[in-house]
């Protein structure tokens, strides 16, 4: 598929690893659409908007749809990622901190899906009779979370596990669905670390050994739209790590 041309959403859009693919879908010639709670102008249309909302995603893709024309491509970046032990010297967690993550990652991923993918499905099919693409955000922490994860890697878990049965579910229609599993990236909260303390998280990574770039995340997200033949999988972009226990 043809990323050029055509019409994009980018949840979390505003920073990160989704700013980086907001930067490279205009500059392969999409329209992009931003979507986050507090969108920043680096897309052809910025709206403030939580995924994990009904209301809140339908109203901003009424608004995609009148100034961008129909989505083909959907890339869910937004999501948070608080550490805290299950069991930990407070006592146990609170059980809303639970299901606040599941409900942005897990719950607003399903959201964006279930209602970008109605609109794609009934948009006019392209001359190869494909629709659209679908990408989300996973977790290498959904295959071997840390201490303090399990909310996270429960949420990147749920991710990774519905992509599958959606992309079968979603063949009928001409839309792939993927998800990309990174590793450990630079971004805000990595770069707030200490010099040192990021060596070290560096030097842990087989190769190439340091932190993914938030380029090289959005490079994979267009190898992804560009291949018509990848659908249903879930790709780790680790450099061969895997996270240890603490």
């Amino acid at each position: 598929m043809q990323v050029n041309g055509q019409t994009a959403i980018v949840t979390g859009g505003a920073s990160g690893l989704g700013a980086a693919v907001t930067a490279r879908l205009l500059e392969e010639g999409a329209r992009v659409a931003v979507l986050d709670l507090h969108p920043a102008d680096n897309g052809t249309l910025n709206l403030s908007c939580d995924v994990a909302s009904d209301a809140s995603v339908r109203s901003a893709l009424e608004q995609v749809h009148v100034e961008l024309g129909t989505p083909r491509i959907l890339v869910n970046c937004a999501g948070i990622g608080p550490a805290k032990r299950v069991v930990g010297r407070d006592g146990p967690m609170d059980l809303e901190l639970f299901e606040r993550v599941l409900r942005v990652n897990l719950v607003g991923t399903f959201n964006m899906i279930r209602l970008v993918g109605h609109a794609i499905s009934v948009a006019e099919p392209l001359p190869d009779g494909a629709r659209g693409v679908i990408i989300s955000t996973a977790s290498v922490a959904a295959f071997e979370g840390q201490v303090g994860q399990a909310a996270y890697s429960a949420s990147k878990g749920g991710i990774t596990s519905m992509t599958l049965p959606i992309a079968r579910e979603f063949a009928r229609f001409g839309i792939r669905v993927l998800t990309i599993a990174p590793g450990i990236f630079e971004t805000p909260l990595l770069a707030g670390l200490p010099e040192e303390a990021q060596r070290s998280i560096a030097a842990s990574i087989p190769y190439p050994a340091r932190l993914g770039r938030p380029d090289e995340f959005a490079h994979m997200v267009a190898a992804c739209i560009g291949n018509d033949y990848l659908n249903g999988e879930v790709i780790r972009l680790d450099g061969a790590t895997r996270l240890a226990a603490t």
